[in-house]
C-alpha cells in the first residue's frame, strides 16, 4: 500500500521533532516531505499531492490551528493530523472543528501515531479506488467510435488525431445528435491525459445558480444549504479533461468566470477568497447558433475566441451520404445481438425510406429508429413497416434556407433546396403522389420527373405506377 501512496507532509518548527517524525515514517516505508512553517507547508500543498499532513499545534508564525482552517479552505479533502504538547478537551474540540481528522497529545506511543497514519493511507486508497471506478464507468471513446467514411467524417477523424496530442482548448459546434460527445471523448482518449479523469458536465441540465458551485466548488455557509465546503469538478479533474456540453446555455456572469479560468487555470470557490489553480484541458460544445447568440448578447465574444482555439463542426447526418446506411447497419448489429433477434439486413423499401429522410435528429434519431425497428420486427429483415413513419420528425426538419444555401455552387444549392421541399411535401402527404402533386400545384408527371432529378425513390417503386 505504502508504495502507491504520495508522500506525507510533516509541519513542525522544531528541527529535532521533524527529524524524529521523518525517521519513524521512513522506517515504516512512507515517503516524507518536511516543512518548518505553516506558510511553507501551504506552498508545498499547492505544488504537489500528499496523502496526509501531520502538524504541530504551536508553530512560529501562523499557528497550527490557523493552518488547519486554511487547509480546510484550500484542500478540504486532505486529512490533517494535529499533535500538541498542551492537550485539553477544549483544544481537542477546537482542532476537530477546525478540520483535523485526528488529535494526538504528547507524549504518545509510536503505535498511536502509526495507527492514525495507516488509517489516512487506507482512506486515500479508498478515495482513489472510488475515483477509478467512477472513471471506469465513463465510456471509452476512440477514433473507431466515430463511424463513417464520408469526406466530412474523415476530416473530423484526421483533426482529432492531430489535436488530441496537444493541450489546445477545443470548441465543437453542430446540430444536436451529430456526435459532439464522441469527438470530445476521442480527443481525451488519444491525449497524454488519458490516464487522468474525463469529466463531462451538461451546462443545460444544472440550474444556473448551482452550476458555478458544481464547476468551481463552494465554501461552507456561502449560500443556503451549503452546510460544508465542496470541491468543484474542475479541481477534481486536475490533470485531466473537462467536457462542457451545451455551453451556450451558460449565463453571462458565469461565462466571465470561465473566461478568467481559461486565462491561467485559476479560480475561487463560491463564497471564498483563496485563489486556487488546476491544470485541466477544456473541451466545450454547443448546438446553438453561436454567432446569433453573440449578436444577441447571450454569449460573450471574448469567451468564444478563447474557446475557439481549434473548432470542430461535425456534419449533419443528411450531408453524409452512404454513412446513413453504414450507421444503420452498425446499430442493427448492436440491437439484434442485444435482443437476441436473427435480423441481419434491411429490406430495399426500408433502405429507400432511410435514404430519403431528412434526419433532423441526426445520428441520435437514426439510432432510436433502428432500436424501435428491431423491437417491432418479427422477420429476418427490417421492413419499412417497422420503421417510424417520420411524419412528425419530418416536420422538425429545418425550413431555414440559410443552412441549405451555405455551400457549393448556385446550382448545387438550388438542387439541395428543391430536394428538401419535395421530401417535406411527400412526408406531409404520406408519400402519396397525387396529393403531393396537388399540394405543389404541378402535374403528377412533372413531380415524378423532378423526384427522379433529385434522386428521390419511394418505397415500393411508387414512381413506376
Amino acid at each position: 500500500m505504502k508504495d502507491t501512496l504520495p508522500p506525507m507532509l510533516i509541519v513542525d518548527d522544531e528541527k529535532n521533532m521533524r527529524s524524529s517524525l521523518e525517521t519513524v515514517m521512513h522506517d515504516e516505508g512512507y515517503d516524507v516531505v518536511a516543512a518548518e512553517s505553516a506558510e511553507m507547508a501551504l506552498e508545498l500543498v499547492g505544488e504537489q499531492p500528499f496523502f496526509m499532513v501531520i502538524t504541530d499545534a504551536r508553530l512560529g508564525g501562523m499557528s497550527g490551528y490557523d493552518f488547519l482552517k486554511e487547509m480546510a479552505k484550500r484542500s478540504p479533502d486532505l486529512p490533517v493530523l494535529m499533535i500538541t504538547a498542551y492537550a485539553t478537551p477544549k483544544l481537542a474540540v477546537e482542532a476537530i472543528k477546525s478540520g483535523a481528522i485526528d488529535y494526538l497529545a504528547k507524549p504518545f506511543a509510536p503505535e498511536e501515531l502509526l495507527h492514525a497514519v495507516a488509517r489516512c493511507g487506507e482512506r486515500h486508497q479508498l478515495i482513489q479506488e472510488n475515483l477509478a471506478l467512477k472513471n471506469a464507468q465513463v465510456p471509452s471513446f476512440t477514433l473507431e467510435s466515430i463511424i463513417g467514411r464520408s469526406d466530412g467524417i474523415e476530416k473530423i477523424k484526421d483533426l482529432v488525431a492531430t489535436v488530441a496530442k496537444t493541450n489546445a482548448t477545443v470548441l465543437i459546434l453542430g446540430e444536436s445528435g451529430t456526435g459532439k460527445e464522441l469527438i470530445a471523448g476521442a480527443i481525451h482518449t488519444l491525449s497524454d491525459r488519458r490516464a487522468e479523469s474525463y469529466t463531462r458536465i451538461n451546462c443545460a441540465a444544472i440550474p444556473d445558480q448551482l452550476l458555478e458551485s458544481e464547476l468551481f466548488g463552494h465554501e461552507k455557509g456561502s449560500f443556503t444549504g451549503a452546510i460544508r465546503s465542496k470541491t468543484g469538478r474542475m479541481q477534481e479533474a486536475d490533470g485531466g479533461t473537462v467536457f462542457l456540453d451545451e455551453i451556450g446555455d451558460m449565463s453571462r456572469p458565469l461565462q466571465a468566470k470561465l473566461l478568467r479560468f481559461l486565462e491561467d487555470g485559476t479560480f475561487t470557490r463560491v463564497g471564498g477568497n483563496v485563489e486556487l489553480k488546476v491544470d485541466v484541458r477544456l473541451i466545450a460544445a454547443t448546438n446553438r447558433d453561436i454567432v446569433s447568440a453573440i449578436r444577441n448578447h447571450q454569449f460573450r465574444e471574448d469567451l468564444f475566441h478563447r474557446l475557439n482555439v481549434v473548432q470542430f463542426t461535425p456534419p449533419a447526418l443528411r450531408e453524409r451520404g452512404d454513412d446513413i446506411l453504414l450507421l444503420a447497419n452498425h446499430f442493427l448489429s448492436q440491437f439484434a445481438a442485444t435482443m437476441g433477434k436473427p435480423i441481419r439486413e434491411f429490406s430495399p423499401e426500408a433502405v429507400e425510406i432511410m435514404r430519403n429522410h431528412h434526419w433532423p435528429g441526426n445520428v441520435r434519431e437514426l439510432r432510436n429508429a433502428i432500436e424501435r425497428s428491431v423491437i417491432l420486427e418479427q422477420g429476418s429483415h427490417i421492413q419499412s413497416s417497422s420503421l417510424p413513419n417520420f411524419k412528425v420528425e419530418s416536420q422538425l426538419g429545418s425550413t431555414d434556407t440559410s443552412e441549405q444555401l451555405s455551400n457549393g455552387s448556385y446550382e448545387e444549392q438550388m438542387a439541395r433546396f428543391e430536394r428538401q421541399i419535395l421530401l417535406k411535401k411527400l412526408a406531409d402527404n404520406d408519400f402519396q403522389m397525387e396529393p403531393t402533386a396537388l399540394a405543389l400545384q404541378m402535374p403528377e408527371h412533372e413531380l415524378k420527373f423532378r423526384m427522379h432529378q433529385c434522386q428521390i425513390h419511394l418505397p415500393g417503386n411508387a414512381l413506376d405506377h
